[in-house]
């Protein structure tokens, strides 16, 4: 029968629950994984702070659990990067052995434990010198000398260092003298280019990428360096980052490694390849430096400034010509926009290739049999030099006389741009010999590679030019014979460069519409250089395009930066309207570029106090980045210059000054200071005018000499021809000026710049004339002059 509500009620009142049994087994059990499971989370979610400062530590910490990468390590290119000099690192011959170049004779040889040198000093006399640090082992070891190291420099630091000439070639086991390009006469002793000047110095070329966290500490106004390093060569935390908190983690009674910083090291190993390519970078690219301290792991644009395929570094459709160490290549090239990493070729730790000749490149080019390292792709017998797939795709340059580097653009050979543009190949680079026969033979022992005989094409050897023209043309029939209808040759931006510079019709706009292309048809390299082009020559028609360019923010930092630039010749109001929100934006490279043309631009002239302050702090970046450079004029020359666009002349004129005193040879400081003391001397007192016109004319008389050598060294360069014109101008040489003048113009036609000084000269010469012609003659006994 149905239950009472009531009675079911009651009788569920007085059921007893069942209790729960706390010494159970299965409770005991389960409060232990409880509490594990809470420590384990607990140990998990503890992390360390996001800012934590990471040190250096050296690889000596490493080496107990990495001793397979250790051991790869040792004897590579990084490790042997730069040493003392002792007896296992020199390779060298100084038993008392003797070379001889430009009439000077060198003794190398042993005193004692030290390894020394008898060779021309930088006051030109014959000296002996201690070498203290060898730099590489192969091709070539160098040789490194200290100077000005006072008594009481504490042993962490180093004082001027400079690279001697003198080199050893480590194949052929001899010394040789390595000159710089271009220069067969004897360097001076005062030259910037003798082993004593500053293109020799160890802390301006060399030293950051040859040693782990170099500090280079040069004192302006002591002028000396401090320089110091965590350790001599590159070690394991010049590519991984400080290994502090690393080795902190590591050591630590942890389960896990940092939630929020993983291994506490830059993470080089994730899908995307970028962190790994930006970390190798730094070392392996020409470009500037726009902040120190950079670490592995962080955004190359936040500290460098990639080189743009300029004229005399790289040919016009971006095969290497002078040093510019692989990036710049490579990521013009289809196996970056793949996603193809350094270490996909190269062990990171040896840094040997992985594989031996073809496999290198056929271990992922796995594509259907007999495609690819077959006589029918190569249409070379097997085995031989043109069956290798670096010698058609990868070419190589040889510099500092014994060193072959390859183009890492990984490029198809396209004879078919030589024939039209005059841009190298890898084909005629092979075949060109087979044209030895009709070059006259004083010629021939002068041209041992490819690039010797596109070099003296380009200075003029029309003989050498026309069997370059007929290898390219045989080169190019040959590729139409055996790849017909199915060869490929897709337009490429280097017409558009080319057309630019050879001041054909249309062609700012195809220059434009390379830089507007997407990066999967045109590499941000060369969209940039293209904008790099525009901009250097002045064109001021495409400054709305520049706009849409630099606000795009999924745009890449190297085209925002560059397009910046074209925005030099635009009013002031529009260059302000344009970049002042860009003083805060999220690339170094933008913020700085933008914070220099507001000034450069005349747009600071323009803008309130308020505004002024703004940018006056960006400028900051902008002359950390310069002082990074401190032992260089350049660095206070440039701080310099933007201290005049914002009226701080005494400012300016100070860092004049040391520009002068930090490199009392160099062309520039002189001009300008002149020419500021000029403007403002109206400013100063009657007593102080005559003390102040005095240095002008002092200022105006140093610098004439100097600009008239670098004159004579570059007389193909454009930019000094002019800038020697207008010296002579401020000189009163009115004809040597014009001269000099017309040569920048012949030089370069498209600047206009040239054109405008040399037809105002031109005009000023003109009316001087018409006044003489009509002035009466001067008064018998008179002199004529002032």
């Amino acid at each position: 029968m149905p239950l009472n509500p009531r009675t079911l009620t009651q009788h569920t009142l007085l059921v007893r629950k069942p209790s729960l049994n706390l010494k159970s087994p299965a409770v005991i059990a389960g409060g232990v994984l409880l509490l594990l499971g809470g420590g384990v989370f607990a140990d998990y979610w503890s992390a360390v702070p996001e800012d934590i400062e990471r040190r250096f530590v050296g690889r000596s910490t490493c080496v107990d659990c990495h001793q397979k990468e250790a051991e790869a390590f040792r004897g590579s290119d990084h490790d042997l990067a730069m040493d003392h000099a002792t007896d296992a690192s020199v390779l060298g011959d100084f038993d008392n052995a003797t070379f001889e170049h430009d009439g000077l004779i060198n003794r190398m040889y042993r005193d004692g434990e030290r390894f020394m040198i008898y060779t021309e000093g930088e006051d030109g006399e014959m000296q002996d010198f201690e070498v203290k640090y060898v730099f590489g082992f192969s091709p070539l070891q160098q040789y490194m000398v200290e100077f000005d190291r006072p008594a009481d420099m504490p042993p962490t630091e180093v004082a001027r260092v400079q690279v001697l000439r003198i080199t050893w070639d480590t194949l052929k086991q001899k010394w040789f003298y390595l000159r710089p390009p271009d220069v067969a006469e004897k360097l001076e002793p005062d030259d910037p280019l003798h082993w004593t000047g500053v293109a020799q110095r160890w802390q301006t070329m060399c030293a950051d990428c040859h040693s782990t966290n170099l500090k280079r500490n040069f004192d302006p106004d002591e002028q000396a360096y401090h320089t110091t390093f965590s350790e001599i060569d590159v070690s394991c935390e010049a590519c991984h980052g400080p290994g502090s908190l690393h080795l902190e983690l590591a050591n630590s009674k942890s389960l896990f490694w940092d939630r929020r910083h993983g291994y506490g090291l830059a993470k080089l190993k994730g899908e995307d390849a970028e962190p790994q390519l930006q970390s190798c970078a730094p070392c392996h690219s020409r470009r500037g430096v726009l902040s120190e301290g950079f670490q592995g792991g962080d955004e190359f644009c936040d500290f460098y400034n990639l080189e743009l395929l300029r004229d005399d570094t790289y040919f016009a459709d971006g095969q290497i010509k002078d040093e510019v160490y692989v990036y710049g290549s490579f990521v013009q090239s289809k196996m970056y926009h793949k996603g193809i990493r350094c270490t996909d070729c190269h062990d990171p730790h040896s840094l040997k290739l992985k594989s031996p000749g073809n496999e290198t490149c056929t271990s992922c080019h796995q594509h259907a049999a007999g495609k690819y390292d077959v006589p029918s792709h190569h249409h070379h017998v097997p085995g031989t030099a043109g069956a290798m797939c670096v010698n058609c795709h990868m070419p190589h340059r040889t510099y500092m006389d014994v060193d072959k580097r390859r183009d890492h653009s990984l490029r198809v050979p396209r004879p078919d741009l030589s024939v039209e543009l005059g841009t190298p190949n890898a084909c005629s680079s092979c075949h060109v010999k087979d044209q030895l026969a009709s070059i006259d033979q004083q010629k021939k022992s002068g041209l041992l590679e490819y690039a010797d005989w596109i070099e003296a094409a380009e200075q003029g050897d029309e003989q050498i030019a026309q069997a370059i023209q007929k290898t390219d043309q045989w080169c190019d029939d040959a590729c139409e014979k055996w790849y017909g209808e199915n060869r490929k040759q897709p337009k490429h931006f280097s017409e558009a460069i080319v057309a630019f510079r050879r001041g054909q019709p249309g062609a700012v706009e195809e220059l434009l519409r390379v830089a507007t292309r997407p990066e999967e048809l045109t590499p941000v390299l060369a969209r940039a250089s293209a904008l790099g082009e525009l901009a250097a020559s002045g064109v001021a028609s495409v400054a709305s395009k520049a706009r849409k360019l630099v606000d795009d923010p999924d745009e890449h930092p190297i085209v925002r930066a560059a397009a910046i630039n074209l925005l030099a010749g635009a009013p002031p109001d529009q260059v302000k309207r344009t970049l002042m929100r860009h003083l805060e934006d999220e690339s170094r490279l933008v913020r700085t570029e933008a914070a220099r043309l507001l000034v450069a631009s005349g747009a600071y002239q323009t803008m309130s106090s308020s505004e002024r302050v703004w940018v006056d702090k960006a400028l900051v970046e902008v002359k950390d980045a310069l002082m990074v450079a401190s032992d260089r004029a350049g660095a206070h020359m440039g701080w310099a210059m933007l201290c005049e666009g914002r009226g701080r002349s005494q400012e300016a004129i100070d860092a004049y000054t040391t520009a002068i005193r930090t490199e009392p040879n160099m062309t520039g400081p002189r001009t300008n200071l002149a020419s500021l003391l000029e403007r403002v001397v109206q400013q100063t007192t009657p007593e102080q005018r005559p003390a102040i016109l005095q240095r002008i004319g002092q200022l105006r008389n140093q610098e004439l000499p100097l600009i008239a050598r670098d004159a004579e060294l570059a007389p193909e360069n454009p930019g000094i021809q002019y800038r020697y014109g207008l010296a002579l101008y401020l000189a009163g040489k009115m004809d040597q000026a014009l001269e000099q003048l017309e040569l920048a113009v012949e030089l370069a036609p498209q600047v206009p710049d040239f054109r405008q000084a040399r037809d105002l000269l031109l005009q000023r010469i003109n009316q001087d004339q018409k006044s003489n012609r009509s002035a009466p003659p001067p008064a018998a006994g008179k002199s004529g002059g002032d």
